[in-house]
């Protein structure tokens, strides 16, 4: 049974990727409908204004946490995370879930050179079976609820959706009665931006250290200055205070 800690307005559960992997894999096998998020500082601190974006991240059955500086924040509060699972680590693995198990997966967000780019690689490397079906990430509000029955008429088992926060998030909860036959819901951010190769990740090094934000901040600092420094130095504000309320 996974243990759920809760800080900052936001529940993480606390799991390693193994475990997180069986969960997953066990909730198909049932048939059953699992909604999946990834909380980052960034995140957490949108969270703390933006009650849409926190009432659907909380609403998820199972919260992982994607930036190494949640998991060391977890620590200096009392509340020690196993370890990270960074949500592209996580799609990674679950696409060769797909192919040892005969599950098929949906591909939604980024431009349409990205996304089919990225089915592309999926296709050769593994096979075309596992692909359910793909759409780039370019849409209207009102043409949500037709995406998501196409999602659902797909019969995928895994939904991949690779759309900037909140609107991933919101479009998940907000259609999750359409897509409870997708029994796997994860929003993946930029993360067909690397698979498909036209981002680089950051060295595993700077993974290790929590430096991923920074490698990324360098390619694009104009428009991620705002979202990474900004953010990040918020988020150590909010951490510390929390600490402070604690000892108190």
């Amino acid at each position: 049974m996974k243990k759920r800690i809760q800080f900052l307005n936001t529940f993480v559960d606390n799991l390693s990727m193994s475990e997180t992997i069986e969960i997953i894999d066990n909730t198909i096998s049932r048939q059953e409908n699992l909604q999946h998020v990834v909380v980052n500082a960034g995140k957490i601190v949108d969270m703390q204004k933006d009650n849409d974006l926190r009432k659907s991240v909380n609403s998820c059955n199972l919260i992982n946490a994607d930036g190494q500086s949640v998991v060391w924040a977890s620590h200096f509060l009392g509340l020690p995370l196993k370890e990270r699972v960074a949500g592209i680590d996580l799609m990674e693995n679950l696409v060769e879930l797909a192919f040892k198990n005969n599950y098929k997966a949906y591909f939604l967000g980024a431009k349409e050179e990205v996304v089919k780019k990225v089915v592309d690689i999926y296709s050769k490397k593994y096979s075309k079976d596992i692909i359910a079906g793909y759409r780039n990430g370019y849409f209207s509000k009102e043409q949500e609820k037709d995406i998501a029955r196409d999602i659902a008429d797909s019969k995928a088992q895994l939904l991949f959706v690779a759309i900037t926060s909140p609107k991933k998030e919101i479009f998940l909860y907000q259609n999750r009665d359409i897509l409870s036959n997708v029994n796997f819901t994860m929003g993946v951010g930029g993360s067909f931006d690397v698979i498909s190769g036209f981002v680089k990740r950051a060295p595993l090094w700077m993974q290790k250290t929590g430096l991923e934000w920074f490698y990324r901040f360098l390619q694009e600092p104009k428009r991620m200055w705002k979202r990474y420094l900004k953010g990040n130095t918020k988020f150590i504000f909010l951490v510390i205070n929390e600490r402070l309320k604690r000892v108190v």
